[in-house]
């Protein structure tokens, strides 16, 4: 009997010494607690089911699997490789870094503008290659083509002022396109509303607001360009997380394209309201818009939650800056998201299937 109760108080002391020291945990400040459980909570995901389940019977519980991914520092790696897709291959090197790039992201040479392997002295160049001009014919038949090469992740109407990122998972179009805080240095007035933000945007009687979202893999195209005749007139940089936004990933994180460093330009076309934003991504080592020599994306001096505007109208030019139909727009360092945000009549029909693969130059939709 007396060494069976010796044995039960064995049994209760590491609980109770665990439990003890969960509690001086408990105490500690956020950032210092995050960091303590941190690793258990690595090990907890890394080991065999069921491996480190004695810890919830003293209280512990598991950071989720998002708030762990939010928590890998995806802005400093990114920016790590951005310098090092910037280091010159040797010569005899080229050949076989991008032979294995291809042949992993299914890279279709032909198309490009110099074939030949040796002439990209870097990975960016490489990422950023130019095309044949015959390669992407622009579509005149219709009044907005795809910007880009890529897939067709969601596209439609936006109803109740949010947007599917993917099909089930939404997020808000107000946080996505920021606040409207100064009616004199962007194109619209505040809201205070969902429907008077889809008013401010909604410029004309019996539109509708409709959105686009096309997903850039690894091995496509990374330029993009103007889907439609408009004039760019205001530029908003968040300076946010660079998560990777593959489809899987965006039905796993809600919200994804408002947490991820994104660079929003908005101003008109012949129908209204017209918006582009290049949502960034993991490893994506910078966003370039050819215009705007102002911006610099993925910086260490800009912190997240913050955002920055600039206005291309001014007094030299009160209108903005034109952009034609399939004229180059900016470009990625590596694969992305570009999302559209338009007004246009509730006669605006796509020409799309959600999943699809499109090119730059093809139609995504018109009257």
């Amino acid at each position: 009997m007396q060494s069976l109760q010796i044995r039960k108080l064995r049994l209760h002391f590491p609980q109770l010494a665990l439990r003890r020291r969960l509690g001086q945990l408990s105490c500690m400040s956020r950032p210092a607690l995050k960091l303590r459980s941190w690793p258990l909570t690595v090990l907890y995901y890394l080991l065999p089911f069921g491996a480190l389940r004695p810890l919830s019977r003293v209280g512990w519980r598991p950071v989720s699997r998002v708030a762990l991914y939010k928590s890998v520092p995806t802005r400093l790696l990114s920016r790590a490789w951005g310098r090092l897709n910037q280091v010159e291959l040797p010569h005899w090197l080229r050949r076989p870094v991008y032979s294995l790039y291809i042949w992993t992201f299914g890279v279709n040479m032909k198309e490009a503008a110099v074939e030949d392997l040796h002439h990209y002295r870097n990975l960016s160049e490489f990422f950023r290659r130019k095309l044949k001009p015959q390669a992407r014919p622009v579509c005149g038949l219709h009044s907005v083509i795809s910007p880009s090469d890529g897939k067709i992740l969601n596209f439609g109407q936006v109803k109740n002022c949010e947007v599917e990122q993917v099909k089930g998972v939404t997020y808000s179009l107000e946080s996505f396109l920021g606040p409207r805080t100064s009616a004199e240095d962007l194109p619209f007035p505040p809201a205070t509303s969902c429907s008077s933000f889809r008013n401010q945007l909604v410029t004309r009687e019996g539109n509708e607001l409709y959105h686009c979202v096309i997903y850039l893999a690894p091995g496509d195209y990374h330029c993009f360009h103007s889907p439609t005749d408009w004039t760019v007139s205001h530029r908003r940089h968040f300076p946010g997380s660079l998560m990777s936004v593959n489809p899987g990933m965006a039905r796993w994180i809600k919200e994804l394209f408002c947490h991820n460093e994104r660079v929003v330009l908005t101003g008109d076309w012949k129908h209204g309201f017209f918006s582009l934003t290049a949502v960034g991504a993991t490893n994506v080592g910078s966003i370039r818009i050819y215009f705007d020599r102002d911006l610099h994306t993925n910086s260490p001096r800009y912190s997240k939650g913050s955002y920055n505007d600039f206005s291309f109208v001014t007094h030299a030019n009160k209108e903005g800056i034109p952009m034609r139909k399939g004229e180059h727009l900016g470009e990625f360092n590596l694969g992305s998201t570009i999302v559209l945000i338009f007004e246009a009549p509730k006669d605006f029909n796509f020409k799309l299937k959600a999943g699809q693969k499109i090119r730059f130059g093809e139609a995504l939709g018109s009257l």
